[in-house]
């Protein structure tokens, strides 16, 4: 056994000897050690040891310390004598705080900042990083919910980041509405800006396309045919009503007869008599007296009882026009009879002389004198009819007997309107 011979091969736990440089060199326990750092941890090598830390983390590697330390011993010992604490340094009679960050004489990181503290200096480390042994951790700002929807972490910062509909506010965490509406939203007509969202609508007459936001043409025309009277027209957004010619729209729906006669849109001359009628008018001639009638007033003529054809025909006939719609729910009213003149003691009845040739009419009488005409039959226009009505009256009394006629011009309109 030798005396004092230092064995240098023997090294701390952690370290291993080095032949090669003739020092104890750190062990990488992340790669010597199977299976170091269990669960989702991470291995980081750490002199003497390691650390497990999360996967997030991330860590500033520290230089190698100082490769020679039988030098620093050396220098050291030449040194002159220090009579003040560790970290100070004579200054007169006095001593004075040694400023290891001016003077480089620490340990610090290339990424820590070194702060002078009184006969000492501390290594801080970075914004968003916290320090674990000599070693930056970042830390995981997202694990504490700075973010009110989505948080990324990055080394030593964090950005948050916002749901589709909303943008970040201007404390870069909270998260506002996105009003889609007047940022150019894809609406064809309407656009209501709802929370993270929009929503598309339509003007009335509109109904939404199944992409949600275009708007479509309703035709109204094809739900109902009960809409308008006559025929119905598609527009875009609406609908309008039509009628056919002759007639007006009344309101928005219902047709309406034009009275020509009134309007002055008929071609009558001065000889004839406008007659307005369902949808048009008709010229008639204003003496419609046949031989062996004469004239003896407007619409009414007269047979002599001088003259002998006369026998057999009513004494006087009253010309009588009237206009009635096609499909009448039957049987029907339509036009009273009234004498005129009555003679005392006289019995008077109603009968139809002629015109209706397929019985789609018929008398009834009221009392003595007076009578009403029934449409017996549904008639579908246009078509025209004259009837004469024939009033015959009897004096029993006297033996006398004399009838008088009406002549009705009956047009049945080409609708049921």
């Amino acid at each position: 056994q030798m005396k004092g011979h230092l064995d240098c091969s023997e090294c701390t736990d952690g370290y291993q000897w080095d032949p090669q440089t003739q020092h104890c060199k750190d062990i990488n326990e992340c790669e010597t050690i199977p299976e170091a750092c269990k669960g989702e941890m991470k291995c980081f090598n750490h002199y003497g040891g390691y650390l497990c830390l999360p996967r997030s983390a991330s860590v500033i590697p520290a230089p190698d310390p100082p490769s020679q330390p039988g030098t620093n011993l050396e220098s050291t010992a030449r040194e002159p004598f220090n009579p003040c604490p560790l970290g100070y340094e004579p200054q007169g009679d006095s001593c004075v705080d040694v400023n290891e960050c001016e003077r480089d004489e620490h340990d610090c990181q290339p990424s820590q900042q070194c702060i002078n503290t009184p006969g000492a200096f501390t290594c801080q480390c970075p914004e968003g990083y916290r320090k674990v042994g000599t070693e930056c951790i970042d830390i995981d700002e997202c694990r504490y919910r700075y973010c009110q929807h989505r948080c990324v972490n990055v080394p030593g910062s964090f950005s948050c980041q916002c749901e589709p509909g909303f943008q970040l506010a201007g404390n870069n965490r909270s998260c506002i509405d996105v009003n889609e509406c007047d940022m150019g939203a894809p609406c064809q007509q309407r656009c209501y800006n709802t929370y993270g969202t929009f929503l598309c609508r339509c003007d009335q007459g509109y109904e939404l396309g199944p992409d949600g936001f275009a708007c479509n043409d309703i035709d109204e025309c094809s739900y109902s045919s009960y809409l308008c009277q006559f025929q119905c027209v598609n527009e875009p957004g609406k609908f309008s009503c039509q009628c056919p010619e002759g007639y007006q729209l009344l309101g928005t729906r219902l047709c309406q007869d034009i009275n020509e006669c009134e309007t002055g849109e008929h071609q009558c001359t001065e000889g004839q008599t406008c007659v307005n009628i369902h949808g048009a008018s008709q010229c008639v001639d204003t003496n419609r007296c046949q031989s062996p009638y004469v004239q003896v007033s407007d619409n009414r003529c007269v047979c002599p009882v001088t003259k002998p054809a006369c026998r057999d025909l009513p004494f006087s006939i009253v010309q009588r026009y009237m206009s009635i719609t096609s499909e009448r729910s039957v049987p029907s009213d339509i036009f009273q009879i009234q004498a005129t003149s009555v003679y005392p003691g006289a019995y008077n009845t109603f009968r139809i002389r002629s015109g209706d040739h397929d019985g789609d009419f018929y008398i009834r009488q009221i009392n003595n004198i007076s009578a009403m005409l029934v449409l017996a039959r549904a008639v579908t226009g246009p078509q025209e009819y004259t009837l004469d009505l024939e009033m015959v009256s009897v004096n029993p009394l006297l033996s006398y007997q004399t009838s008088s006629a009406l002549r009705l011009s009956i047009y049945v309109g080409p609708y049921a309107f």
